[in-house]
């Protein structure tokens, strides 16, 4: 979701604030903690749109915006939470929207700082990625899990016999947000955003890959260093096996995709011999 120049100037305000809120003394528990609260937060203001722009509104003093904050929310979530929910709500945001959103982001960013606490933030990005994939494979399951209709209950019950333990908790906690929240309706690019900022937080961009078969582990560290190379930054690579390219590979670098696929090529084939 792109954000104007205010609320890209606010979400980094508010990122910076967080990094000093949440230190390496918290542990694993705490930081999950966190998440939920600022979750309930973005709940409450994505159901609550006089609320949202009262909070939001630039017109306001943001020193009253931020003392509102604290008499709403004072009690009712810890101290961490409120000085964060307080930091985010005196900022300038160029939409309501953008200020629950981020508020939002922020417990995402509590988990992965939890993921990163426990040594398993790779592990929680290559679930992710699996996950994603399992998306792309099954529509319908797609379709469930995305239906706005369905109460979250049945959406989230879906979700766990899915993953069941097969995941890290935190992932499951991540996939369980974004499968409930109101504002994002498409759970593959929900979670194609976590990816991307779990991956940011790496110092790394991740580059999906296809393959007709498995790729070898002398395969996947050339495959790796050739696309740090040609992106000129550190490249994380997650594969996955797809009989149906034949061959060859499709390679995905956020937006951009380098198809090198046998199918492909041959379907080019067949449409330059009709042309």
């Amino acid at each position: 979701m792109s954000m104007r120049s205010a609320s890209r100037r606010a979400t980094e305000a508010l990122q910076a604030k967080q990094a000093q809120v949440v230190t390496n003394r918290l542990g694993i528990g705490t930081l999950t903690g966190l998440a939920g609260e600022l979750y309930s937060v973005a709940r409450v203001l994505v159901s609550q749109p006089r609320l949202r722009r009262t909070l939001g509104d630039p017109a306001t003093a943001a020193d009253k915006r931020a003392e509102f904050a604290g008499s709403l929310f004072g009690g009712r979530i810890g101290d961490r939470a409120l000085d964060l929910v307080k930091a985010a709500v005196a900022e300038r945001w160029s939409s309501p929207w953008d200020l629950s959103d981020a508020i939002e982001q922020s417990g995402d960013d509590a988990l992965f700082a939890a993921a990163e606490k426990d040594g398993a933030l790779d592990q929680v990005e290559d679930e992710l990625f699996r996950f994603e994939r399992i998306l792309q494979n099954e529509g319908e399951v797609t379709s469930l899990l995305d239906e706005q209709a369905t109460e979250p209950e049945r959406r989230v019950a879906l979700l766990e016999s899915l993953v069941g333990s097969k995941v890290l908790p935190i992932t499951v906690e991540l996939l369980r947000h974004a499968v409930t929240s109101d504002r994002k309706r498409s759970l593959t690019l929900a979670i194609d955003d976590l990816l991307e900022r779990a991956a940011a937080r790496q110092k790394h961009s991740v580059a999906r890959v296809l393959s007709a078969s498995p790729l070898s582990d002398a395969q996947q560290e050339r495959l790796t260093a050739a696309l740090s190379s040609m992106y000129g930054r550190s490249m994380s690579v997650r594969t996955a096996i797809d009989p149906q390219l034949r061959g060859g590979l499709v390679v995905r670098v956020a937006d951009e995709v380098i198809d090198g696929s046998v199918a492909t090529r041959l379907l080019q084939a067949r449409a330059a011999m009709g042309a």
